[in-house]
């Protein structure tokens, strides 16, 4: 059975109970997220013994609301629109990824799941050698290609075929109005002397994203190029803590199954889909030991 068949396969009564939104339950996540970022951020800028460790947990704490921003980019986290829109505002300026920019590049990421032409994400390529590997962990392509696409868009200049005509000014003008603001904010940190931005956000950012480029690369890499997404997307089983950091998705393959499903519901759509799951791991370590083991 493929994804198709198995949606197919669900209930009316399934598919109503699995779609259902809930403005209070993604609130509540959403407080849990965001009060420990405030926690953490707290206890670095009265460095407290030992703070300097602490930027590591605060930036995976920030460059995780990467996967809340994929969430709300489905209008999925909450039942009020506005209010998926404009958390996605806010996590895609904390990590400086334009979250009108994101939405068009992640939903043809969706519609053309692991076709090395039209996917998106496969742009780049995944890293077939070592070096390839440890330059994709380090973070440093993925921050080359946020502030290329920031500056590009903000000086009208986005070709990206997946952003919709209509939508381009859209898009040029969120670019300009994220710029602008880093700007301010540089600008007013300058002026007051208060340099602890640097220790609660943009140090954090480049510390954490080498965690948020392991997890990634699990959801696809290695998975073969065919349109079943059982198949073309992994499930990853791991703990408690990286489920609710990553906001239930290494569930993964069962969000490209059925995207509208919210994160809440995403273990329930599991115990439905597990017996078709065909691509899965016990863990993060598990799969990055067998990835590196297939470089020549």
């Amino acid at each position: 059975m493929d994804h198709r068949e198995f949606f197919r396969s669900l209930s009316p009564e399934q598919r109503e109970r699995l779609t259902e939104k809930s403005d209070v339950q993604g609130l509540a996540h959403l407080a849990l997220h965001w009060s420990a970022i405030a926690g953490v951020g707290t206890l670095i800028v009265m460095r407290v013994p030992g703070w300097q460790a602490l930027i590591v947990i605060q930036g995976i704490l920030i460059i995780f609301l990467f996967t809340l921003l994929h969430e709300t980019s489905h209008q999925t986290v909450f039942r009020t629109a506005r209010l998926n829109s404009a958390v996605a505002y806010v996590c895609g300026f904390l990590i400086f990824l334009p979250a009108n920019w994101f939405r068009y590049f992640h939903f043809a990421h969706h519609r053309y799941t692991q076709e090395p032409e039209r996917d998106p994400e496969l742009a780049e390529g995944k890293p077939e050698s070592l070096s390839a590997y440890v330059l994709l962990v380090s973070g440093l392509p993925v921050w080359r290609g946020h502030l290329q696409t920031l500056f590009r868009n903000a000086l009208g200049r986005c070709d990206d075929a997946y952003v919709p005509v209509s939508k381009l000014r859209r898009v040029c003008d969120e670019a300009r109005i994220m710029l602008v603001a880093y700007a301010l904010i540089a600008l007013l940190c300058l002026y007051l002397g208060f340099s602890e931005l640097i220790f609660v956000w943009l140090l954090p950012l480049l510390a954490g994203q080498p965690f948020l480029r392991l997890y990634l690369l699990a959801e696809h890499g290695r998975c073969p190029f065919v349109a079943n997404m059982f198949e073309n997307t992994r499930t990853t089983f791991t703990n408690f803590l990286v489920l609710k950091l990553a906001w239930n998705m290494p569930y993964h393959a069962e969000h490209h199954t059925c995207p509208t499903v919210p994160f809440y519901r995403l273990p329930d759509l599991h115990e439905l889909a597990r017996e078709h799951l065909r691509v899965t791991e016990k863990g993060y370590i598990r799969f990055h030991k067998k990835y590196v083991s297939q470089f020549e």
